[in-house]
């Protein structure tokens, strides 16, 4: 279990990103949120398996519109008490 944090850039609002991002995390059952930053990007803290969590990454770049061009990822301690997705 790893939990990290993760700033989009890119097409990466007004197209659904939060939505697949929130849906691909149940689906995957990983935890965290995700909202829209005021500069455009997207910022999001998910925490699961590793391959979870790249899993739910691949969902969201699959998205019709949504185009990834740099992920900035950090590392964060794990919140064990933390049991849902959302979306801010």
């Amino acid at each position: 279990m790893l939990r990290r944090h993760i700033v989009f850039t890119g097409r990466v609002q007004g197209v659904g990103f939060r939505y697949r991002a929130r849906h691909a995390a149940q689906m995957y059952g990983c935890t965290g949120w995700v909202r829209n930053e005021w500069d455009g990007s997207v910022t999001m803290e998910i925490q699961g398996a590793e391959a979870d969590i790249d899993r739910v990454i691949l969902a969201i770049e699959r998205g019709a519109y949504v185009r990834i061009e740099n992920m900035a990822v950090t590392a964060m301690p794990v919140d064990a008490a933390e049991t849902g997705f959302w979306t801010m």
